[in-house]
């Protein structure tokens, strides 16, 4: 869980969300000043013969919906001996991150519906792999979360927590 919750400190401060200008603190631990958190109820018990099949099987509806839209695939290399470093990211958040950086070069604000969506991908995404991860045998819902908060229906299904990086305009909407 730990180290989880330290790669979407990361994510959401880099390459995932670029929702914070905040340094990421390098600890496995909460940290509930971060504007980021993952929080993942600690199950009191797991079915004993789910986790057999839940973590290939009954995850393969999400993985191939997912797919698309939830692939990010950073790759760097080098070219032949002139020492240019080059880099890709594939994938629908790979875009909106892209496009959110052009909007914060522009505006110096950050886009608040590509905000709310790419929020609503990395939520889902953690979701399924938190499933996946054997974390919990609350099935994840298909669905995106969109918003500064998740809603408030009372599950054990895992989530990013984020707050809203403007929270004078949050309180305003």
């Amino acid at each position: 869980m730990g180290v989880l919750r330290w790669s979407w400190r990361v994510s959401f401060y880099s390459f995932s969300a670029l929702g914070t200008n905040k340094y990421p603190p390098f600890s496995l631990a909460e940290h509930p000043d971060y504007p980021a958190r993952l929080e993942v109820e600690y199950p009191e018990r797991l079915s004993r013969g789910l986790p057999l099949v839940k973590w290939w099987l009954l995850a393969i509806p999400h993985y191939l919906i997912a797919a698309i839209p939830l692939a990010l695939i950073w790759s760097v290399w080098t070219d032949d001996g002139n020492g240019l470093l080059y880099a890709s990211a594939d994938g629908l958040i790979g875009l909106l991150v892209l496009l959110t950086a052009a909007g914060l070069i522009v505006t110096s604000r950050h886009p608040r519906p590509l905000y709310d969506f790419v929020l609503g991908l990395n939520r889902w995404a953690f979701r399924i792999i938190a499933y996946s991860g054997l974390m919990t045998d609350s099935y994840p819902p298909f669905r995106l979360d969109t918003g500064s908060t998740e809603p408030t229906a009372a599950t054990s299904i895992p989530t990013p927590v984020t707050r809203h990086p403007n929270p004078a305009a949050a309180r305003a909407a």
